[in-house]
């Protein structure tokens, strides 16, 4: 049984109050921007990473074709985490992204860590070495993330603000 004993213009008023409320909702879901404290975490995170990493190659007993090798998949890694990160975003937010993108960037950030288990396992390292590059390098790709994030949200919101102050 429904015992609903609210009259038809309380019930109006309230689903009204309701989708303000849910309007409201929807926009502060992006009216935070990140904080300095975690952009500059995160930039120095980045730092950190890609920084350990080069100089734990300029200071390896490799041959110059193996740093290049290495180097590279730092690069490759950097770039595809990133294009993952934009192009998952932006499905969320209703942009398009063909699915051929979409393929291809969850291929080559999967096919850079790849990369870098098979050489980091057969390299005439230390373990302590092989869990050095492994942690800088994902310390790095973790941080190329964070930054596009940061950097993606600040342009957002600034964005935004432009426009409703304009209103």
């Amino acid at each position: 049984m429904d015992y609903n004993f609210k009259s038809d213009a309380a019930q109006e008023n309230e689903s009204k109050s309701t989708s303000r409320i849910s309007k409201n909702k929807e926009i502060k879901e992006f009216d935070q921007k990140p904080t300095p404290a975690f952009i500059g975490a995160s930039w120095v995170a980045l730092f950190v990473g890609i920084l350990a990493y080069c100089i734990g190659l300029w200071n390896s007993d490799m041959q110059l074709n193996e740093r290049g090798y290495y180097f590279t998949i730092l690069l490759f890694g950097l770039f595809s985490a990133i294009s993952v990160q934009k192009s998952v975003r932006d499905r969320l937010e209703g942009l398009q992204v063909t699915d051929l993108y979409y393929g291809i960037s969850w291929f080559s950030a999967i096919s850079a860590i790849v990369l870098l288990l098979i050489g980091l396992w057969n390299a005439d390292l230390l373990l302590s070495e092989k869990g050095f590059y492994g942690m800088a390098y994902t310390l790095s790709l973790y941080a190329s993330i964070a930054v596009q994030k940061n950097t993606r949200d600040k342009s957002y919101i600034e964005n935004n603000e432009i426009i409703t102050e304009h209103k």
